[in-house]
């Protein structure tokens, strides 16, 4: 439509030209070269015949464009295109192509969970890490007062229970570093 529409065009600036020389040759008074006043109103005269044609030209091809892809340039829903033959052929294509999308709507949730389940054991290992920091403290603090009541001269008996406390703790500590490590593995 485009080239239909510059040809048109180009054919009616030649056009333009020509009606003007041809107007001013017989409009021209006999044997005189005409008059410059004369020659610029055959000017604005070729001017608005040649936008009231570019007028009509423009409402003709906006119809003939519109007739054209309606009704010639576009294909009935009956017909079927090369390229379409192999959704002719293969109409599972789009069951497929679902099937994948909801395969992989599926993958992108159990990644999700994943990196949360992720988040929550990194959580843990830190909350762990605290505590083991502390027990750690205490059996530093154990250790101090038992060298303390060893310098003193103090009775180990009396110590007993502490002892076994602390040793509860040691049990715990040692737990805690193997699930830690355990932790670590699965990531």
């Amino acid at each position: 439509m485009l080239r239909i529409y510059c040809a048109f065009h180009d054919g009616l600036y030649e056009l333009m030209s020509l009606v003007e020389s041809v107007f001013k040759r017989q409009l021209a008074p006999v044997g005189q070269e005409p008059s410059e006043d004369f020659c610029v109103k055959t000017q604005k005269c070729s001017q608005k015949l040649l936008q009231f044609l570019q007028g009509r030209f423009d409402i003709l091809s906006e119809r003939m464009k519109h007739h054209l892809v309606g009704n010639i340039l576009s294909i009935p829903p009956n017909v079927l295109l090369p390229d379409s033959e192999p959704h002719r052929r293969y109409p599972k294509a789009t069951e497929e192509l679902m099937r994948v999308e909801k395969s992989l709507a599926e993958l992108n949730q159990a990644f999700q969970a994943e990196v949360c389940a992720r988040q929550a054991l990194e959580a843990e290992l830190g909350e762990q890490l605290e505590v083991q920091e502390h027990l750690d403290g205490i059996l530093s603090w154990m250790a101090e007062l038992k060298a303390c009541s060893n310098r003193e001269g103090f009775v180990h008996d009396d110590f007993t229970p502490v002892m076994d406390t602390v040793r509860h703790l040691q049990d715990v500590k040692t737990k805690i570093v193997k699930r830690s490590k355990e932790l670590d593995e699965l990531q």
